[in-house]
């Protein structure tokens, strides 16, 4: 009797905490992750060192791919231009506009199609989730069903059956993706969130905000080292 390979996934990773725990999530279904990332010239790309961490715990592919010639070119935001200040608050505040790159998970997710479509790959996935949505319009669920059908439509013929664009968390809140963690067993200590890199995490930064608030909600311990209390800033 012939067995059946195990599904093959791309995976969107940043090395933060919501590509990790969909990767270890994809792995407990008997899903092979490859994970890819990106070198956009992202002031925070200590990031993708933390992702080398858990490419290596998880003893899978990491693919890293460099776009700074395409971030360069994509000034205005707070994580690809030095000029604009990185914002303290929540996701839901109008300031967070600022962490804004234009066109970046589109762009993202076709390089992740090209190499899943190359690999055989029946899945494309991304660690996007529901607190996203209000700030990030390539987040939301509308996105994610035309960039599926985007995809099916521009590698017609190529593609394994069953293959589609896959965001198991993507109506999910922070805190639903920490709870999902901690059952995983995922080492939170080597993911890295900060918008403003450096070698501890800010603390007041909207990725730090919301990670810490994740951890709160989701009453579990938050192993995280942070530059000091979120001054000025309330978890809710």
């Amino acid at each position: 009797m012939t067995e059946t390979a195990c599904p093959r996934a791309v995976l969107i990773a940043s090395g933060g905490m919501d590509s990790t725990v969909t990767a270890y999530d994809l792995a407990s279904r008997g899903i092979a992750v490859t994970l890819l990332s990106f070198d956009y010239g992202q002031r925070h790309r200590v990031e993708l060192d933390y992702l080398e961490k858990i490419a290596a715990r998880m003893r899978v592919p990491h693919e890293r791919v460099d776009l700074t010639g395409v971030g360069r070119l994509l000034a205005g935001s707070a994580l690809t231009d030095a000029s604009v200040e990185v914002p303290d608050g929540h996701y839901s505040d109008a300031s967070m506009r600022a962490t804004v790159v234009a066109n970046r998970n589109m762009i993202m997710l076709s390089v992740a199609a090209g190499l899943a479509v190359a690999q055989g790959a029946e899945i494309v996935a991304s660690g996007a989730h529901g607190g996203d949505h209000v700030i990030y319009p390539d987040c939301r669920p509308g996105f994610f069903e035309q960039m599926n059908a985007a995809l099916l439509a521009g590698n017609e013929g190529f593609l394994p059956d069953g293959f589609r664009l896959e965001a198991p968390f993507l109506n999910d809140a922070k805190a639903d993706i920490a709870r999902r963690g901690h059952e995983l067993g995922v080492p939170f200590e080597l993911t890295w969130s900060c918008y403003r890199g450096g070698t501890v995490h800010c603390g007041t930064c909207g990725t730090c905000t919301e990670r810490r608030e994740a951890f709160a909600l989701a009453n579990v311990t938050d192993p995280t080292r942070y530059a000091g209390p979120a001054d000025g800033v309330v978890l809710r």
